[in-house]
């Protein structure tokens, strides 16, 4: 059978696809395309702008009602025995058992704090990294006592500690630690930009954290302020002061003492509206002693001269 005729000069096109019709097109552009986003939700929109910047800023801000996650074998084991507030213990499975996994779980079900066996992967997520060694603590978050209350609970002359620039837990920890042991009434921390009572804070006041009450303030100028207003002598410790802890002898009266980082010292407002600024002797070619070891010397010497006057706290 001979071909048709087909014309020299036609191109031979291998078109894919529906060669009539609109292929659904027309049909599918009919439809509705459903509620208008909000306009915070486009992308294009000033509202979207305000919502970011909006999550932006709340992320500094310090949850006060996250419990707080210990992780490793001997930091937990030092919690429990340190008698700190916990909600639940959990152990990964598989885990090889020691000493200090069976410690744990022994002194958690001795307290009746909960034990959970959970996947690796749950409790990496729980604490944000895999540094766990297979066991984890989930204490309860630290009740901060509010500092107007704690002002007027005061029965005699009241010794305070206030904390600027302090952002190692360890080093809260162990002023926490000092001031009870030497007759503090309360220890004050700023809301922000300061380390809080964490698990790690729990951990080195060796469970006075419990006893000695610790309150928040959002601004430490303006609690400076509010002690003097209330009679008490606020001291600051920095290097270059008036007073060195030989010459100071009004620890008896209601004192305040503010104690700053190692590194950056106490902030410049802060300073100047401390009473008597104080620093600690010590040999020439000692550059400067820890937060909390200055704190501990010197709360040292002021429960001393209480003693030694009759005047010791009460509270």
């Amino acid at each position: 059978m001979a071909k048709p005729y087909e014309r020299p000069d036609k191109q031979k096109k291998n078109k894919k696809g529906p060669t009539k019709g609109s292929g659904g097109q027309r049909r599918r552009g009919l439809r509705g395309k459903g509620a208008t986003p909000k306009a915070e939700d486009r992308v294009y929109h000033a509202a979207h702008k305000r919502k970011l910047e909006r999550q932006r800023r709340a992320q500094g801000r310090h949850d006060r009602e996250v419990a707080d996650m210990v992780v490793g074998r001997n930091p937990v084991v030092e919690c429990l025995k340190a008698k700190v507030p916990a909600e639940a213990l959990y152990v990964v499975a598989g885990t090889g058992h020691d000493e200090r996994l069976s410690e744990a779980v022994g002194m958690a079900n001795s307290k009746g704090i909960p034990v959970h066996e959970v996947p690796r992967q749950q409790l990496d997520a729980m604490t944000g990294n895999g540094m766990h060694q297979g066991l984890g603590l989930k204490i309860q978050p630290y009740k901060y006592a509010d500092f107007q209350d704690l002002l007027e609970s005061v029965d005699g002359p009241g010794m305070f500690v206030v904390l600027d620039n302090i952002t190692d837990p360890r080093n809260l920890g162990a002023v926490i630690r000092s001031t009870a042991a030497f007759g503090g009434n309360g220890v004050i921390i700023p809301e922000r930009r300061s380390a809080q009572v964490t698990g790690v804070a729990w951990r080195t006041s060796a469970g006075t954290a419990a006893r000695l009450p610790v309150a928040r303030v959002t601004n430490v100028t303006r609690t400076v302020k509010q002690f003097q207003d209330n009679g008490y002598t606020v001291v600051g410790l920095d290097a270059g002061g008036e007073h060195t802890l030989d010459t100071f002898d009004q620890a008896t009266d209601n004192v305040v003492i503010v104690v700053g980082s190692e590194g950056k010292g106490i902030s410049r407002l802060v300073r100047e509206n401390c009473d008597i600024i104080m620093s600690v002797p010590m040999e020439d070619w000692v550059e400067s002693l820890n937060a909390s070891v200055a704190a501990g010397v010197v709360l040292s010497e002021f429960a001393r001269q209480r003693r030694t006057r009759g005047s010791a706290p009460r509270r």
